[in-house]
């Protein structure tokens, strides 16, 4: 399976001739590619190429007198097999800014609907037109409303707008976006888990925490944020059960104590306890979280919050044992 989109580095000197022999031709002959003008100027002093492919894969190349960039969701031509790989962050600025104007242009004309949501758009661009997950990142989306039951995927969709507008995981993107995947089928419940961090981000960052994601412990595991402010700093671990009608739990109730029990059995146990449970059932029906909401079971794991969010906004949820976070300003809490 391909990961995010990321640039290939090749140190090297490429001429127009050198780019038709090594990149065009094999690419053309292989699976049907055609070098089209770019759409976008990239500055500098640098040349660029876009590459177009039968199947609707694309790539970016862009050079100058001893350095090139590579960037595409189709297959590598063979000269740049051993170049080193780099994250958007870690590129010429101009390279970075013209291979994302590409790209999201590209995708907006494929997928109209994505261009109102712009800063979503951005953020998960290196899986939206990413080899693998082009199709299945954006259907998550559009056809499952990013998780959401009983909701239409602009309602969805501009909830994490709103949670990507505010910055707080830009310096992350890549690791965050990587989450959603990039199978080629949708896996709504692998899927809903990874757009539940968001969702826990957007409540730690509602709560006045600054957050840090992907926190290495002693046992070698990492946790899902370091949650600081000036008072207070808190690791968070995230799970997110599914719906009753998708597991064999008997109910709401059961499927909320399993899926936090095999949380705290097995990371959090290991890590040996001190991080704070949040278990998110916002894929719960309103029936579902009734019932939750109702008898507000225990998890097994001390210190613990466990809510349900909506596409509005709203959160609601209860405490378990003394939670270290103060998160009155997020969410109603019921407890």
């Amino acid at each position: 399976m391909a990961r995010p989109l990321r640039f290939r580095y090749s140190p090297q000197s490429w001429s127009d001739g050198r780019v038709k022999r090594d990149i065009l031709q094999p690419l053309r002959s292989n699976i049907g590619a055609q070098e089209v003008s770019p759409w976008f100027k990239c500055g500098g002093d640098w040349q660029t190429h876009r590459f177009e492919m039968e199947n609707g894969d694309v790539a970016l190349f862009a050079r100058n007198d001893g350095d090139a960039y590579w960037m595409g969701n189709t297959e590598t031509p063979s000269a740049l097999w051993k170049t080193d790989k780099f994250g958007w962050r870690n590129v010429p600025y101009h390279v970075s800014r013209w291979a994302q104007r590409e790209l999201l242009a590209t995708l907006h004309e494929a997928d109209p609907w994505l261009a109102d949501y712009p800063h979503l758009s951005w953020f998960f661009l290196p899986v939206f037109m990413s080899k693998d997950g082009r199709d299945s990142t954006r259907s998550f989306f559009r056809e499952h409303a990013g998780g959401f039951p009983d909701a239409g995927r602009r309602e969805a969709t501009r909830f994490f707008e709103d949670v990507l507008r505010t910055g707080v995981l830009d310096e992350y993107r890549h690791v965050m976006s990587g989450k959603l995947g990039t199978s080629d089928h949708v896996d709504r419940v692998r899927m809903s888990a990874a757009m539940a961090e968001f969702i826990a981000a957007k409540i730690l960052t509602d709560a006045g925490y600054d957050l840090v994601p992907e926190i290495e412990v002693t046992t070698g595991h990492s946790l899902d944020f370091r949650a600081e402010n000036a008072e207070t700093t808190a690791l968070v671990e995230v799970t997110r059960p599914q719906p009753p009608g998708n597991r064999a739990a008997a109910g709401p109730v059961a499927a909320v104590r399993d899926t936090a029990e095999t949380k705290t059995n097995g990371q959090l146990a290991e890590h040996g306890g001190g991080a704070v449970l949040f278990v998110d059932c916002s894929s719960f029906r309103d029936d579902a979280w009734a019932a939750v909401r109702g008898e507000q079971p225990d998890v097994r794991h001390r210190p613990a919050v466990v809510y349900r969010v909506r596409p509005s906004g709203h959160v609601e949820g209860y405490r378990k044992g003394a939670v270290p976070l103060e998160l009155g300003d997020a969410m109603t809490l019921l407890d």
